[in-house]
């Protein structure tokens, strides 16, 4: 398994399903009530810091998406770039977490 790149902040990068699983811990932890204030502001920020990494990780994501779209024309498979969520009208884009 090869060694994870360290952050800014010195500590080592999580993948995205690790970093998912620190936020839900986070949340909890907050909606637990049990944290200090010091503590709940640390954690508050850590989350506020993985949502916004995970956010830009999933927006990264959708530009390399394309689906397949059969042509007008002639019926020859084609791609076309994903619509995303955030290009409709009333929708809320992937990852979007309220803070």
């Amino acid at each position: 398994m090869a060694a994870k790149k360290p952050t800014a902040d010195g500590g080592p990068q999580l993948s995205f399903e690790e970093a998912m699983k620190r936020l839900e811990t986070i949340v909890e932890e907050l909606e637990g009530g049990q944290l200090s204030l010091e503590d709940s502001i640390a954690r508050y920020e850590e989350g506020v810091k993985l949502s916004r990494r995970l956010t830009s990780t999933l927006d990264e994501a959708e530009k390399r998406i394309e689906r397949l779209v059969e042509s007008e024309e002639d019926g020859t498979p084609t791609t076309e770039p994903m619509e995303s969520d955030a290009e409709r009208p009333g929708k809320t884009a992937p990852g979007e977490l309220l803070f």
